[in-house]
């Protein structure tokens, strides 16, 4: 009967009541330097159960200053509020590798800053298919590697973003990010390739209707690699993304880190002030892409 109890106590549907908050300004402001316009959104905090889209920041002024004087102006798009905009002159590029840059947000009558430095990127040499015999039906699947080696120097910080088909992965799991070329500091893996799970870390995970892996991609497919340099704070904010996204789920959830906000480097100008969320990162980008030819 305690078995039978217990098992009864696992399936038992809750709904927790919990407390409101007020909201608070979320700054996305991840800004590289690929040929074209750059964004900065922001928004307002909601309910966790909340599912609707988040409210806009709207009226704000919005600058990015970069450590040469350079003053980039941010402007909200007329049609669509809590977006603004930087739009680059024909063959201008935002931001230098080495070049400080602060951003500054001016919001009902409150300032909210941030720094960021463009740190560099390796090249992507190639990118690979490979493939493999499944034991299930016999099947083939094929998976994509890119090559690049990190530089020589300590600290250096990627996050690596992939897109298939012309469609990011964006799923907690796709989440792929290097310290030097592999997971964390101290690895002892400066000036050398990416290790292979970095490497094969711009492979999708995706289900057929039956729960079964399928084959990250086949021929006629095409993968685009994207190595991002990240500051070493924005590392740890994407790896505390990843610890609070990408769950277990089930009974595991029990024994998993307590759900909470991840850091930020957005800072009021007046420490009294209201707070904020979100990051400001300045990134350089190597791109690389390649269509599945078998």
């Amino acid at each position: 009967m305690v078995a039978g109890w217990l098992v009864t106590a696992c399936e038992t549907t809750i709904y927790p009541t919990l407390e409101s908050a007020a909201p608070v300004l979320i700054v996305d402001a991840w800004v590289n330097n690929k040929p074209e316009a750059q964004e900065i959104l922001l928004t307002y905090s909601q309910g966790y159960f909340d599912s609707s889209t988040p409210p806009p920041a709207s009226g704000a002024s919005v600058t990015v200053a970069e450590s040469t004087g350079k003053i980039y102006t941010f402007s909200e798009d007329d049609k669509k509020p809590g977006r603004y905009v930087w739009k680059p002159a024909t063959g201008e590029t935002f931001g230098s590798v080495g070049n400080s840059y602060k951003l500054s947000i001016s919001y009902n009558g409150e300032t909210f800053e941030a720094q960021s430095r463009m740190g560099r990127v390796p090249p992507i040499d190639s990118i690979t298919f490979d493939q493999d015999k499944r034991i299930r039906n016999n099947e083939t699947i094929y998976r994509a590697e890119f090559w690049a080696t990190d530089p020589r120097g300590i600290g250096d910080a990627y996050w690596i973003r992939s897109y298939k088909n012309g469609v990011l992965l964006n799923k907690p799991s796709d989440i792929n990010i290097a310290y030097d070329a592999s997971f964390s500091a101290g690895g002892a893996t400066d000036g050398v390739q990416f290790i292979t799970p970095i490497r094969r870390g711009i492979n999708p995970n995706d289900n057929d209707a039956n729960g079964n892996p399928l084959s990250p991609f086949l021929p006629g497919d095409s993968v685009n690699v994207q190595i991002l340099s990240v500051t070493q704070a924005a590392f740890d904010y994407l790896t505390q993304v990843t610890v609070q996204t990408d769950r277990p789920g089930g009974f595991q959830e029990l024994f998993a880190r307590p759900l909470a906000n991840v850091s930020t480097n957005i800072v009021n100008a007046k420490s009294s002030g209201s707070k904020a969320l979100g990051f400001f990162n300045v990134s350089a980008v190597s791109i690389r892409g390649k269509r599945f030819k078998q």
